[in-house]
């Protein structure tokens, strides 16, 4: 009897064998904490000083190539238009003259002023824009005030880089003496000679980037755009409403920059109100609204449509090396 209960115990047991302890589920490694990613440049207003610059620079190394492009092809009507808002006369009057005062290099006078100042005066309308639209978010004010803001406060920008553009019209309109007449200027006047014609050249800025930012947005409201796949017809579009733009700021503050022009090179202390009464003496009111100001719309459409063809080729470029780079 006991022999035969072992025998079932003993059966029971091999037939039901004990379960195995659940293993206790394995600790996942602690996950690294991600560093924090690094923060961008801002400065205390709040907008990005960094993404201001590079926008400033025309999107990095091929917006500067673009610009020193432009300064090479279109800085000898640059300075025809400055010479000629001084002096008067016909376009091709201005051209014979300085052409006959130093060949082909007279056109050039003053072109490291115009690489420096381009560059910074792009920074500053920039960043004055960023920091407009960022001060004014959530406003109620319309865009049209908005836009008024950002031409202020792009003007102001002028104020600081005025002896670079000083410098560069001195030359352009007096040649290589023009930047030893304005040194003798300094020395005997004081620094404030640098900054002659800065209050023309603030209001001049302001009446030509109001109208030129409002005429743009109400046709790039009104203008359907092309198809997407149609890149030539988006480049035309993009290029006239540029065009329309520019032409309509040039008639605006043309009056103001030709006498901002003869204050800024005058080779003696002069006011606004006297300078644009020798103007109209000599030229009459024509003068004064006009003079200058087909050169000036030629310019600044060439410039215009040059810098965004030249420079969207060049992004176009820059980025088709980078995918094969990738690749």
């Amino acid at each position: 009897m006991v022999a035969t209960r072992a025998a079932r115990a003993t059966a029971a047991g091999a037939a039901s064998p004990r379960k195995p302890r659940a293993k206790s589920p394995a600790r996942k490694p602690a996950a690294r904490k991600k560093s924090p990613a690094p923060r961008k440049a801002t400065s205390s207003s709040g907008f990005d000083v960094r993404a201001a610059l590079t926008k400033a620079l025309g999107g990095g190394l091929p917006g500067a190539v673009a610009m020193v492009l432009q300064v090479v092809l279109l800085m000898w009507l640059r300075t025809t238009v400055n010479y000629q808002m001084r002096h008067g006369g016909s376009l091709l009057e201005v051209i014979e003259t300085l052409y006959a005062e130093g060949g082909i290099r007279r056109f050039y006078a003053g072109a490291q002023y115009a690489l420096l100042q381009g560059p910074l005066s792009r920074f500053g309308d920039t960043a004055a824009n960023a920091g407009v639209l960022y001060v004014l978010d959530g406003s109620t004010l319309p865009i049209l005030a908005q836009t008024a803001c950002a031409s202020a406060a792009a003007a102001l920008w002028r104020l600081v880089i005025s002896p670079l553009d000083t410098a560069k019209t001195m030359l352009q309109v007096h040649g290589t003496s023009g930047l030893n007449t304005l040194m003798e200027r300094v020395a005997s006047e004081g620094p404030g000679v640098l900054w002659a014609g800065a209050l023309g050249s603030i209001v001049a800025t302001f009446l030509g980037h109001y109208p030129w930012f409002a005429t743009n947005n109400y046709l790039e409201a009104r203008v359907p755009p092309p198809p997407k796949k149609s890149r030539t017809k988006k480049l035309l579009r993009r290029a006239a409403i540029g065009f329309a733009s520019s032409v309509v700021a040039d008639c605006v503050s043309n009056s103001t920059r030709v006498v901002k022009t003869a204050v800024q090179t005058s080779l003696v202390p002069i006011t606004y109100v006297e300078a644009a009464l020798a103007v109209v003496d000599r030229d009459g009111i024509a003068g004064l609204l006009w003079r200058g100001l087909a050169a000036k719309i030629l310019c600044n459409g060439l410039s215009s449509i040059f810098f965004s063809v030249a420079w969207k080729g060049l992004m176009d470029a820059n980025a088709e090396n980078k995918a094969k780079a990738k690749k």
